[in-house]
């Protein structure tokens, strides 16, 4: 039985510890259990796999994890962000790499050179896991795999995968933190009236790596995400601590299905990424690339998130995405501090504070769930084009002349806080006001040209102001 007392928030409001149940000992679970912890409430933390810390990194389901300001944040309410800035590698901007091996720089924020970090996802977990265990009211448990639950009475049921021992639970309050096929998600599902779509793109992902140099140096300048873009799918890569690069190849299943040897391989890599071979190793590619099969890629978008105040989920059990905005585990994290803030504010109103919660947190949910998707096409073919360069261009220009009201989409997303949908508007309104201002100056333009064109009798000129008109509207 949990002891009660009472404590009182920043707010000034009573509340009382509540003996909550943290179904997923990952990285959302793991820090939103400190957040629980660092408030006095009694947290049972239950992950289905084995300790992470003890266990053998899986190789090719990790997917490196990009550190932004949403997650700095949330790190650094329980004191952590920067143990784990420290670790990580900054990257200030993109390199990418055509077909000829070149490379070309596109900074994140060419003004202020802010930049995002390289975390590796098993030592942020370890991070997590060790802090937790020093709080006396964090309870840790692995090897609980939740098998059913009776959401409304706060009941569990976890069986033991290894050894399928049993056993029941009971808390206050439930929180799924179990991933993108949660199972706390799935009891909530059951319930009528309850909105959930589940997508799977036709691309899937496999996982390389690239060596450090016989000297033990990084092989590529490290403080870049590097990108392959080959318009249908891409290549991507990201340093780690110990000098190597996880390599991520992005493209649709037909593709992968269709290279079947090491011939087709080596063959497919020269076509489209020769520059990498080298890199990699032919030897090593060939051992890594067929050493698993490609994994799929999926979006859920659902609501509401809690049932009254007995049960809620976050992170990817409520807003899975696909990775190519590097917002998964920030907006994971960032729902710890929507829901610790709510906590602050209601106090000892569990239902009010996870009704809020559900209420304002799923449209800025699905806004990143939208915006990761429209970036994978962005990463893998618009960074070439000259539209979207001129575009970011422009961007760059109008922030460093006015920073407090012409804020470009990424650095909104990765550089603020400013609600994931807030985000999308912004950028709504920034292209009608560069439609207004582009269409006003083509007529400008053409009413010049003609003008001149008519004047002087010079149809050359007047052609010259057209085709000057065409390619501005172009370049839009």
């Amino acid at each position: 039985m949990t002891t009660q007392y009472k404590q009182t928030n920043t707010n000034g409001l009573t509340t009382r510890n509540l003996n909550v149940a943290v179904v997923g000992g990952g990285l959302v679970g793991s820090l939103f259990a400190l957040h629980l912890g660092k408030k006095g409430h009694t947290v049972d933390l239950y992950e289905y796999r084995e300790d992470i810390r003890t266990a053998e990194l899986v190789i090719g389901r990790s997917i490196n994890l990009a550190l932004s300001a949403r997650g700095r944040k949330a790190l650094a309410e329980v004191g952590l962000e920067d143990a784990l800035l420290q670790h990580g590698i900054p990257m200030k901007g993109r390199m990418l790499h055509d077909l000829k091996g070149n490379r070309k720089i596109v900074p994140y924020d060419a003004n202020t050179n802010q930049c995002i970090y390289s975390v590796g996802r098993k030592h942020l977990n370890e991070v997590l896991l060790d802090a937790a265990e020093k709080y006396p009211n964090i309870n840790l448990y692995f090897n609980k795999k939740l098998q059913s639950a009776n959401l409304d009475e706060g009941e569990m049921n976890f069986i033991d995968p290894t050894t399928k021992e049993a056993t029941q639970a009971k808390a206050d309050l439930i929180v799924g933190c179990d991933g993108a096929y949660s199972a706390v998600r799935k009891e909530i599902v059951k319930r009528p009236g309850y909105d959930y779509s589940q997508t799977y793109i036709e691309h899937g992902y496999l996982e390389l790596c690239i060596p450090p140099t016989k000297d033990g140096e990084f092989a590529m300048p490290h403080n870049y995400l590097h990108i392959w873009p080959r318009g249908k799918f891409m290549m991507i890569a990201l340093p780690n601590q110990d000098r190597t690069w996880t390599v991520t190849l992005f493209m649709p299943f037909v593709n992968f299905s269709s290279i079947k040897c090491d011939g087709d391989l080596i063959q497919f890599f020269h076509t489209y990424f020769p520059d990498a071979i080298d890199l990699i190793g032919r030897e090593r590619l060939i051992k890594d690339f067929f050493k698993t099969k490609p994994q799929s890629l999926v979006m859920i978008k659902c609501k509401p998130y809690n049932v009254s105040g007995k049960a809620v989920i976050i992170g990817d059990a409520a807003h899975a995405m696909v990775p190519f905005y590097g917002q998964g585990m920030n907006a994971g994290f960032e729902d710890c501090t929507v829901l610790t803030d709510l906590f602050n504010k209601y106090g000892n109103d569990i239902d009010r504070i996870l009704g809020a919660f559900s209420e304002t947190r799923w449209e800025d949910a699905h806004s990143i769930c939208d915006l990761a998707m429209y970036n994978y096409v962005e990463m893998r073919d618009l960074v070439t084009k000259r539209s979207y360069l001129f575009r970011k261009k422009l961007d760059e220009f109008l922030y460093w002349l006015l920073p407090n009201t012409w804020v470009p989409l990424y650095n909104s997303v990765s550089f603020s806080h400013m609600r994931y949908s807030k985000c999308i508007a912004n950028r709504k309104w920034q292209d009608k006001i560069l439609s207004r201002v582009l269409y006003g100056s083509s007529f400008a333009i053409i009413a010049a040209g003609s003008y001149l064109g008519y004047k002087y009798g010079n149809m050359d000129l007047l052609q010259h102001y057209s085709t000057s008109v065409l390619q501005h509207l172009k370049l839009k």
